[in-house]
């Protein structure tokens, strides 16, 4: 298995790509890993393989169904990017990857405009109160409208949202971007494979455009600061340093929402926004940190994401891979990890030991060292480990606060094809709801059926479709049996003894 490089907090950044079913959010976590150079070759959706696209039953409905985890650097730092799938069926994956990320990128798409996934997404990050940008993808199809999109944006969903690079032509004319940081145009270079581009002064006939959008821009920023406000007042122009800090700042603080734009079919745009992610995003120090509670007491702590701390982690992901066992999927809270440590279950008070620890690239692994607060890891095989669980230092037992899933709704019966297939059920369903606790199923004695739980029929679907392949258990669905209890329906007298 190859290494991994470390990574301190303050080069970290762990962003969540979210945003409604089909606008482009695993296809942007392939271009920007490629065109970052940590993946060597560039996926595609349409085809049924990408970076954090992997499993069948992710290539037989041509959609994202679990959270995955990427990385890639660019500039020095390390960007953790975790795929969310856009379909509601699923969203207990998108939960677990914003509890996670200390930043989020919504993808919107330019031809679509706001969907509904998009809203729900837009709300579940508001409520944790992650920072967000937004990305207009596809702005190389048919119908794509930056103007149309941003208005929708800007009426729908916040008005805090400030592009910070303008496109140059839509559709099949869309070749370029002007960054209103640098003042500078990006003419991209057509059948590159990284969204090579050359840097030129703004065209002539864009100078108008460009110094409205600047202007706003440069606005915005102005109010985000006193001293700042008095600068522009008296200069007109707040210079690029200034403006790239002040809007750092407005992203951590959730007052400025940037905006890019671009084309991950075709990695135009992909270098602009990596920059944006490293120079925008808040590293994990930058936030507020964790309380957590010891263990066994009411007592409440403070958990800040720096190496001096004791180290705490968060396991947001389960998953059962075959000849592989149980791998555990977590993020770093606080202090630092190495690779076969001693650590203890805060929730179960068990001792584990962290063999082969790792960090996730799509379905693949590499090893690491060590792992600072704020990075994100992997590892394979601990013995009572589970999706909310704390891992902690042996010298203080913590447990974090948990990723809030909702509750399955809806409900089907289900029976083994065969009686094989019916006997291994009381194992198999245990598996399924460890890999994902939105999905439940259990046996109801009065029923005398055994009744599955999910948040819709495709989330269901999907769930036995994996039992089948992982486990060889196939099962037909039914509808469950209703179950009466004798009613009074009339009066009646009666004595008793007293």
């Amino acid at each position: 298995m190859a290494s991994a490089k470390e990574y301190t907090t303050d080069r970290i950044r762990n962003v969540a790509v979210l945003g409604h079913g089909g606008a482009g959010k695993t296809s942007l976590i392939d271009a920007l890993c490629y065109t970052a150079g940590s993946s060597r070759r560039k996926g595609n959706v349409t085809e049924g393989h990408a970076l954090t696209m992997y499993t069948p039953e992710e290539a037989s409905h041509g959609i994202s169904l679990q959270c995955t985890p990427a990385f890639c650097e660019y500039a020095g730092a390390k960007i953790n990017l975790l795929d969310t799938p856009g379909f509601m069926d699923f969203v207990g994956e998108t939960l677990a990857a914003i509890r996670v990320a200390d930043s989020a990128v919504i993808v919107v798409s330019a031809t679509s405009g706001v969907e509904v996934g998009t809203e729900t997404v837009w709300e579940y990050a508001e409520d944790r109160g992650v920072p967000r940008f937004f990305f207009l993808s596809m702005m190389d199809k048919e119908h794509a409208s930056f103007e149309r999109v941003y208005q929708d944006i800007k009426a729908q969903l916040t008005e805090k949202v400030v592009p910070v690079e303008i496109p140059i032509g839509e559709g099949d004319d869309f070749r370029g971007i002007i960054n209103l940081f640098s003042e500078r145009a990006h003419m991209f270079k057509a059948g590159t494979e990284k969204g090579d581009y050359d840097e030129v002064d703004v065209p002539e006939e864009l100078q108008a455009k460009f110094e409205e959008w600047e202007t706003e821009l440069q606005e915005t920023l102005a109010t985000t600061d006193e001293a700042l406000l008095d600068r522009y007042l008296d200069e007109g122009k707040i210079s690029r340093e200034e403006a790239i800090q002040a809007m750092h700042k407005g992203v951590a603080s959730g007052d400025i929402v940037p905006l890019f734009c671009g084309s991950a079919e075709n990695s135009y745009g992909m270098q602009a926004l990596l920059k944006g992610l490293v120079d925008l995003c808040p590293s994990p120090a930058e936030a507020a940190g964790e309380s957590a509670q010891r263990t066994g007491m009411e007592e409440e702590v403070h958990l800040s994401a720096s190496d001096d701390e004791t180290f705490s982690a968060l396991i947001y992901k389960t998953a059962l891979e075959p000849h592989i066992g149980e791998m555990s999927y977590f993020r770093v809270m606080s202090g630092t990890v190495s690779n076969g440590q001693q650590v203890k279950n805060g929730e179960r008070g068990s001792v584990e030991k962290l063999n082969h620890l790792s960090v996730a690239m799509g379905k693949d692994r590499l090893e690491v060292a060590k792992l600072h607060a704020g990075d994100l890891g992997v590892v394979a095989k601990l013995k009572s480990a589970h999706t909310n669980d704390t891992l902690c230092d042996m010298s203080r037992a913590v447990i974090l606060e948990k990723i809030s899933f909702p509750n399955p709704e809806i409900a089907v019966a289900i029976r083994g094809e065969n009686r094989g297939d019916e006997d291994k059920l009381g194992v198999v369903l245990p598996k399924l709801h460890e890999e994902d606790p939105t999905f439940l199923a259990e046996f109801d004695p009065e029923l005398h059926q055994t009744i599955a739980r999910g948040l819709g029929e495709l989330h269901l679907a999907v769930q036995l479709e994996r039992m089948k392949r992982k486990y060889g258990v196939a099962v037909m669905m039914e509808q469950p049996k209703i179950g009466y209890r004798e009613t009074i329906t009339k009066e009646a007298e009666g004595q008793g003894r007293h």
